[in-house]
């Protein structure tokens, strides 16, 4: 046959590829805030509103597309996994949420003890509402 294949006999070269739907299902590395300066740049200038679940800082970024900076301290949350949970409901929220946040927007998410008790839904109404606070979604006709 001429093509050999991996372990179990499937040829290499076939390999699927994700679905194109997919790719916006993720956090790749445009849209997250990774760099100290940034957050300080953020805490330092930008507008903050406190939420039940969490504290929302805003600024104006530097890239297109809106990015995310999760924030979970150990002097709140005591134990890794609920830090975890804490970061994870806060990146979901956003995931969900980010089509509607204004272009050229970096946010940092502060979670507050209160998450713990939360569900997605929850965390989701109360990360709109602080980022219609803040003045930092998109116009209704502002679709790009």
């Amino acid at each position: 046959m001429g093509t050999t294949g991996d372990v179990t006999g499937m040829p290499t070269e076939r390999a699927i590829s994700p679905a194109p739907d997919r790719a916006d299902h993720g956090f790749s590395r445009k849209q997250r805030i990774v760099r100290s300066a940034d957050y300080q740049r953020i805490f330092s200038g930008g507008r903050r509103n406190a939420g039940r679940y969490q504290v929302l800082w805003v600024a104006e970024g530097p890239t297109e597309v809106p990015r995310v900076g999760v924030v979970a301290s150990k002097r709140t949350f005591r134990r890794a996994v609920d830090r975890a949970r804490a970061k994870r409901l806060l990146r979901e929220a956003f995931r969900l949420n980010r089509d509607h946040l204004a272009r050229h927007t970096d946010c940092v998410l502060v979670a507050r003890r209160a998450i713990l008790d939360a569900k997605l839904g929850d965390v989701e109404r109360d990360l709109h509402a602080a980022a219609r606070r803040c003045r930092a979604l998109r116009k209704n006709g502002d679709r790009t």
